[in-house]
């Protein structure tokens, strides 16, 4: 952790490692995991071989029937409120060995120093995502606090102003940062 860091906020946070290689909720068993490096393994001569990587199909571009979270978004990153012709989450989506190297690292390995800095976990109620802010509350070091937004989706505390806790992550930074 930089120690020039005074207090953190984190805001939806996502642990981009445990999604990647436990899947949604962890639904990902150890056979599958195993399954899924070894075809990014061969996935990796292939693209040695052609000389660029192969890509994921883009995630955003609705089908029909998909998880509420996916609708939300692509009325996000599909929209004028998120979309960057460049962003990996508009479209270009991810290359098929990007899990990869998430998976070979616990992300949250080092949570316990940040302390004793203090954390601000901040999460929407209804986002799909919640567990990642209730873990990482559990597993960091004092001091922290954990907020959760009453009725606010993951998406919802990208932009949306009604819904951002602004008075109470500034009342964290004023507490902290005042110092």
């Amino acid at each position: 952790m930089d120690k020039r860091v005074k207090a953190v906020v984190a805001s939806t946070m996502y642990d981009m490692s445990r999604v990647m290689s436990k899947g949604y909720n962890d639904s990902v068993t150890p056979a599958q995991r195993e399954q899924a490096l070894e075809k990014m393994s061969l996935q990796r001569w292939d693209d040695a071989a052609n000389g660029q990587p192969a890509y994921q199909p883009a995630y955003n571009k609705l089908k029909g029937g998909e998880a509420q979270f996916l609708v939300e978004y692509a009325d996000y990153y599909m929209t004028k409120r998120g979309y960057h012709p460049r962003a990996v989450n508009s479209g270009n989506s991810w290359s098929v060995t990007t899990p990869m190297s998430f998976m070979n690292f616990p992300l949250m390995t080092y949570i316990k120093e940040i302390s004793p800095r203090p954390i601000l976990f901040v999460h929407g109620e209804k986002a799909h995502s919640l567990y990642f802010s209730k873990t990482a509350y559990e597993a960091a070091n004092q001091p922290k606090e954990l907020l959760i937004v009453k009725d606010a989706t993951h998406v919802d505390l990208y932009d949306r102003m009604d819904k951002i806790p602004f008075d109470n992550i500034t009342a964290f930074f004023n507490k902290y940062l005042n110092k």
